[in-house]
């Protein structure tokens, strides 16, 4: 990455220069969903994605990613148009369209087509979210020069068949579904003979609906490319339509913060919809979303990207326009009397100088509250943005200037900008020390080492990021490695460990084992066995935490292979980096509401002394205040709702209602990761101030049921795996309901519980080109022999790695009995399969369960 900037930059925003209204359209993704639940539903909502482009029904491209089977759960969640890839029903990049002519393999097809939009018409009022895209890159697949192209005559030399293609297959579609929106031309760039295109489309009344290309190139060339095709419009009088630029960046900019913010902002100032490129697995958003529930950096970004509202304004880079400098997008919203900035992508010192700040909107004085988003690697979960700062600011000359110091490249940074003067008590950062110590630089000592890399950079974008541009290996079965790094702390207290690794599922000594355990000592002492994180492929990083009390001063923090208390190493691991944190004092997390997504009337009032931050939030009837809350773990929290004056309201937990907002702190069950809370007002007017989140006081009682004790018939089976809970699970569920696992569960009263399932999943179907193929397995669950509830497992990397997920279920008073069945998913038209192993036939291995009560029991719940 770049290097750290010798002095102080400066990046402007013009509070007083509109650019247009917030768009949001960064936030699309490529196959980002695998189906319903994976992600989940409040990862999806919290990431405010926009778009999605996906395969045909039935593909067999990549398993999942199914159009018609994510389109009802996306649109639920928020989302606006699915991009149903046609060709992508076909397998192979070149795609293998059957046929021995080209006049054969067009009417294929057609067929093809006709079966689509027939299945997509079935889903009534929802085929309004369809967009089809009858060509993908056509210059290099189906209207190239290769031996799957129609005739191996480029359309950049002769377009004429490519031309007639195109216009048939639009009328093809227009006629079946004559209210379908149709994209294209889909090539990889934007072309010059893209203008010859549209010269032919208008000509013959084949325009898209939606102009789309791929912009796997710059920030810049977004802004270049858009301004161009824009210009192509006024030339030829048609428009202006609607971009998507579906695919964009590379593997070395996503799930790095410092790297997406300047596609975003680069996105957002040109007005489009832009979808992530997918070039690792599906289902989890593009390297965003880590597991089922859980959100990395970039998906944090994304979070405080899609909570701006109102008006962007001009933002001047120091560097405009040249990627892998800081740059910047920011917003006004002058009901909310908010301003709100993402910058970031390069580190140092810099300046954000707030210019043209209206004394009607903000007054003479205004309340900073400074948020880092950190890299946290592609498969490593992430907690929320971080305090940096959180205090008052004079306004003098209309000009508002915060400096900032330490800016780490690889983070993207919110400023958000409220009222000052109003009592609100300042904040302390929420960290109070945090270093970073990289592999490369530590010492290493016996056998087998390797210095690995570089890296991504951006002269390698094809790789993956990585903290130094390097990584070390020779922790690995056999080895008597030991990698010491020395840290020197500035006072006595507990510090965070993150260990960032990477195993690669599918090396030798990882698929024989699973997940890579090492052993971690501090200063000789305090042994502690880690398991490292698995990934799709090397360099794919997340992270494995642990703790350890420090004095200040100097210490050695060791990672071995071997260690004489605990054991040896087993698998094949690569360390990137360590980094040490000393938290700010512990508390609840603390979630201002006047920074929370307001809806259905909910308003921003200043006018409130005695809140916490500048701001409260003012909910009518049925106004709700959304706030977006991350939990370390699958389990109980305590959550208040700090509420100004005697206003009512109820508290609703990812869609499930939980509790009443006036009675103060309430128990209630927080999946592991990402969580939706939303207060809505039951009276005239609810003021809330904040929402806090704090540990668990032991309120709500949970259960854990073993899965080797359960009921098993059929193939079901208990089987050894050393990484499952008493070392055993049970696999062998599924192809078909005779091989089952049944468990017998009690609840202290009747109603809507969690149940946590432990389970691991390393099925994977062979690739066709660069993209693993991982497989989600599902199982259906059954309670009390009623109908069976489906819910899709996202791959764990191997079967003896195990995960945890939620599914909420109705209990009845006292036993209870689950059973987890699955088979074979047949195609959507009910009876043809999948003929490459690309739906799973089986349940997940599974652990255990655990019950817990979604909330507390109040008098009058029913008990039965």
């Amino acid at each position: 990455m770049a290097a750290e900037a010798p002095g102080p930059q400066t990046l402007t925003v013009d509070l007083g220069t509109v650019t247009g209204p917030f768009h949001g359209g960064a936030s699309g993704t490529l196959y980002g969903l695998y189906g319903d639940g994976v992600p989940s539903r409040a990862v999806v909502e919290g990431m405010y994605v926009r778009t999605v482009a996906t395969k045909a029904q039935d593909g067999v491209q990549h398993p999942g990613a199914d159009a018609l089977e994510i389109l009802p759960s996306f649109v639920a969640a928020g989302g606006k148009d699915v991009y149903v890839y046609l060709p992508d029903f076909y397998r192979g990049f070149p795609y293998e369209w059957p046929g021995a002519t080209g006049e054969e393999r067009f009417a294929g097809f057609k067929e093809v087509v006709r079966r689509q939009v027939r299945q997509a018409l079935t889903l009534g009022e929802s085929a309004e979210h369809i967009v089809y895209v009858p060509f993908n890159e056509p210059e290099g697949n189906m209207f190239g020069e290769g031996e799957w192209s129609h005739d191996r005559v480029s359309w950049h030399t002769d377009p004429r068949h490519y031309f007639a293609a195109w216009q048939e297959t639009y009328h093809l579609i227009k006629g079946l579904h004559p209210g379908a929106r149709i994209a294209g031309p889909n090539t990889c760039v934007l072309y010059p003979e893209v203008r010859g295109f549209l010269e032919f489309a208008k000509e013959h009344g084949v325009l898209p609906d939606v102009i789309t290309w791929h912009e796997l190139s710059s920030p810049a060339a977004v802004r270049t490319n858009v301004a161009k095709y824009r210009e192509w419009e006024r030339e030829l009088g048609i428009g202006p339509l609607p971009v998507n630029l579906n695919e964009y960046a590379h593997n070395y900019h996503l799930s790095v913060p410092g790297q997406m913010v300047q596609w975003i902002s680069a996105i957002e100032e040109s007005k489009v919809d832009a979808d992530m490129a997918y070039w690792n697995i599906a289902g989890n958003l593009n390297d965003s979303a880590v597991e089922a529930n859980k959100g990395n950096g970039q998906w944090w970004l994304f979070n405080a990207y899609g909570r701006m509202t109102g008006n962007t304004v001009r933002v001047t880079a120091p560097h405009p326009d040249v990627q892998y400098t800081l740059q910047g997008v920011a917003t006004l919203d002058a009901a909310k009397r908010q301003s709100r900035l993402l910058f970031g992508g390069s580190g140092g010192a810099a300046e954000i100088v707030f210019a043209h700040v209206d004394p009607e909107v903000f007054g003479t004085t205004v309340h900073v509250r400074l948020d880092e988003i950190r890299w946290t690697g592609q498969v490593g979960a992430s907690e929320p943005p971080l305090r940096l700062r959180d205090d008052e600011l004079p306004v003098v000359d209309g000009t508002v200037t915060l400096s900032v110091t330490g800016l780490d490249e690889m983070s993207a940074y919110q400023a958000i900008l409220s009222p000052g003067g109003h009592g609100a008590d300042p904040l302390p950062p929420a960290v109070r020390w945090r270093r970073t110590y990289e592999a490369e630089d530590a010492t290493y000592s016996g056998g087998g080492y390797s210095k690995n890399g570089p890296e991504g950079s951006p002269s390698a974008v094809d790789r993956f990021a990585t903290s130094g541009g390097h990584h070390v290996g020779g922790l690995r079965t056999g080895s008597d490695g030991v990698l010491a790094f020395d840290v020197e702390v500035p006072r006595d207290g507990t510090y965070e460990i993150s260990v960032y690794a990477n195993s690669h599922n599918e090396a030798d000594l990882v698929r024989e084992s699973g997940p890579t355990n090492v052993f971690l000592r501090v200063d000789g002492e305090q042994p502690r066995e880690l398991l490292l994180p698995l990934g799709y492929k090397w360099a794919v990083w997340g992270h494995t935490d642990t703790t350890a009390e420090l004095t200040a001063g100097r210490h050695r923090i060791t990672l071995a292979a071997q260690d004489p208390d605990l054991g040896a190493t087993k698998g094949d691991a690569v360390i990137d980096k360590l980094d040490l944190t000393l938290r700010d004092t512990e508390g609840p997390a603390l979630h201002d509401a006047e920074y929370a997504d307001l809806r259905e009337g909910a308003r921003v009032s200043h006018a409130h002394r005695g809140a916490s931050g500048p701001g409260v939030a003012v909910l009518p009837r049925g106004g709700t205040a959304t706030f977006w809350v991350h939990a370390a773990d699958d389990g109980e929290a305590t959550v208040t709702v700090d509420r100004l004056g005697p206003g009512e309201g109820v508290v609703t937990v990812n869609g499930e209602e939980v509790g009443r907002a006036e009675e103060g702190a309430l128990p209630l069950f927080l999946a592991g990761g990402i969580n939706k809370i939303t207060v809505t007002g039951t009276s005239e007017r609810l003021i809330v101030d904040r929402l806090c989140v704090g540990p668990s006081r032991g309120l709500l009682a949970d259960a854990a049921y073993a899965a080797e004790d359960g009921t098993l018939t059929g193939t079901a089976k208990v089987t050894a795996y050393p990484y499952a809970t008493g070392g055993k699970a049970v696999d062998g569920i599924g192809a078909g309901p005779d091989n089952a696992l049944t468990l017998t569960v009690t609840a202290g009263h009747a109603g809507r519980h969690a149940l946590t399932i432990r389970y691991s999943n390393g099925e994977q179907a062979p690739a066709t080109h660069y993209n693993p193929d991982p497989i989600c397995r599902h199982a259906d669950i059954t309670v009390n022999g009623g109908d069976p509830h489906r819910v899709l497992f996202p791959t764990t990397f191997h079967f003896n790695a195990f995960w945890t997920l939620t599914v909420p279920v109705t209990l009845a008073r006292g036993a209870n009995t689950l059973t987890f069945t699955a088979d074979e998913l047949p195609d959507f038209d009910g009876e043809s399969r999948n003929a490459h192993g690309q739906r799973s036939a089986y349940a997940p291995v599974i652990d255990r369960v655990v019950v817990t009560p979604l909330g507390p029991w109040r008098p009058g719940d029913p008990l039965d």
